[in-house]
């Protein structure tokens, strides 16, 4: 066995592959019972950074590692952009009394399914000999590998599932700032008598956006996320002084809306939560991992805040504007009576989301240029290349958000398509398929029946909000023609 595993090493240094091996050792403490059925399961992954373990584990040092601070900024600014800005429309589709019960819910959901992830990635580092920690898809393919027989056919389709889910979630929201951005500004540039549509707002937009998403390192990212947090705190704070004066009856508000607008609230308020792409990049590349999934660690504390403010916000927003909300609460501050103010927190939080385009951008370069290398390369300068990667990407989002500039109908269809999948459905399915070796079955029976009825909302998120998303879309399509 042990000369097996030298060779398969020095097969790694050669191939500059990343070979997992499982052996029939019963598994840990996480999920007790396992018990491979075949003595090793090998699967070879891409190439890949070296990522952070465990102090010391397998040896490995992450070249740029963060600290706790650093990526507890990563993992704010990861959910705190336009999404949180369009919570005032999602409780209009939800009501006052009935929102901040439904999104306190999907919080508490969507974090379980983090931890869910986080546990699956760890185990399985620990149920294989894994030499780097495995991404999200990489965990995804793991699972299913490393399961039931009759699972581990579909293996190399979930990860390929999944990675098309993660890029398009992460330039769905690449696509948005666009939107927010163009937005947010031609109505400050309307008042000063510059005339231009969103379209060319686009344009000018794309300038700085283009250079911070060719930074390639995510270590080099935190001076950006920094200034961005601080546009984004600004910005919450300016927003909650606009919504918190002259605020109307609660009476004046539907305490619970139609139901055929609740699959856009689910759909905005699944987008609202959009940070579950960067969960296990964030924590391999820290400089001690361990502290990401305790309970005071990164995940917990920074979602914590993320929850409450998207409640705050949302409720605020809508009890001062009502119906007439905008896609952006930031569009609604001109009717107020500090206009100077208006313009100005338009602006720092147009930049703070500008700012956080390149870290959004991070995850789907992550994944497609490694494959792009392993497919087509090696290329004779590889830097260029990724660089002309990444400018053909951002011209990418830029032209689809020209082509649906409809900030409420976007961020819910993109909320409704990807987000829903990554944040609701894969989650559970790793761990059902996890437990589904385990010894003792009858113990996990409240587990499946919990990630059975989190599989469902999503799926249920999933059809209905696409379709009403879809459908909102084409409305506003033909309301043009129409004028």
């Amino acid at each position: 066995m042990d000369q097996k595993k030298e060779k398969q090493s020095g097969k790694h240094k050669k191939d500059s592959k990343t070979s997992y091996h499982v052996d029939g050792k019963q598994n840990s403490d996480t999920y007790q019972g396992f018990q491979s059925k075949d003595p090793i399961v090998a699967i070879t992954l891409p190439e890949k950074k070296s990522h952070g373990l465990e102090a010391g584990a397998h040896g490995l040092e992450i070249e740029h590692p963060t600290s706790f601070l650093e990526t507890l900024m990563h993992l704010f600014k990861g959910n705190v952009g336009s999404g949180m800005f369009a919570m005032g429309d999602a409780f209009k589709n939800a009501g006052l009394i009935f929102a901040p019960i439904v999104t306190l819910f999907l919080g508490v959901v969507c974090v379980h399914s983090q931890h869910l992830l986080l546990r699956a990635s760890q185990e399985m580092m620990r149920r294989t000999q894994c030499d780097l920690a495995p991404d999200y898809a990489e965990t995804v393919e793991l699972t299913f590998s490393t399961g039931p027989q009759s699972m581990r056919r579909f293996a190399p389709t979930m990860r390929r599932l999944c990675n098309l889910f993660l890029c398009i979630t992460q330039l769905g929201f690449c696509c948005v700032y666009f939107v927010f951005i163009s937005d947010n500004v031609e109505q400050v540039a309307n008042h000063f008598d510059v005339k231009l549509s969103n379209k060319y707002w686009m344009m000018i937009a794309l300038v700085p956006i283009l250079l911070s998403a060719l930074i390639r390192n995510l270590k080099y990212l935190t001076p950006l996320s920094m200034a961005a947090n601080c546009c984004m705190i600004s910005g919450i704070i300016i927003t909650f002084y606009f919504t918190s004066s002259g605020l109307p009856h609660p009476r004046e508000r539907d305490y619970v809306a139609s139901p055929a607008l609740m699959p856009l609230y689910f759909g905005t308020a699944i987008f609202a939560f959009e940070g579950i792409g960067l969960v296990l990049p964030l924590r391999n590349e820290m400089r001690k991992p361990d502290k990401f999934g305790t309970p005071l660690g990164v995940l917990n504390i920074g979602m914590s805040i993320v929850t409450v403010l998207l409640i705050c916000i949302g409720f605020m927003s809508y009890l001062k504007y009502g119906d007439d909300i905008k896609g952006s609460v930031t569009l609604n501050f001109e009717k107020d009576g500090n206009q100077m103010l208006a313009r100005i927190v338009i602006i720092i939080i147009s930049c703070g989301v500008l700012l956080g385009y390149a870290l959004q951008f991070y995850i789907p370069i992550s994944i497609m240029w490694p494959a792009i290398t392993e497919k087509f390369g090696p290329f004779k300068w590889p830097v260029v290349g990724e660089l002309c990667f990444r400018t053909i990407c951002v011209l990418l989002t830029f032209t689809l958000a020209e082509l649906i500039p409809f900030l409420e109908s976007f961020i819910s269809l993109v909320g409704a398509v990807s987000s829903t999948a990554l944040a609701l459905i894969f989650p559970p399915i790793l761990e059902l398929v996890i437990i589904s070796q385990a010894q003792t079955k009858d113990s996990h029976r409240w587990i499946i029946l919990k990630n059975a009825f989190i599989i469902i909302v999503g799926l249920l998120g999933f059809a209905t909000g696409t379709y009403a998303s879809i459908g909102q879309i084409m409305q506003k399509y033909q309301d043009q023609k129409d004028e």
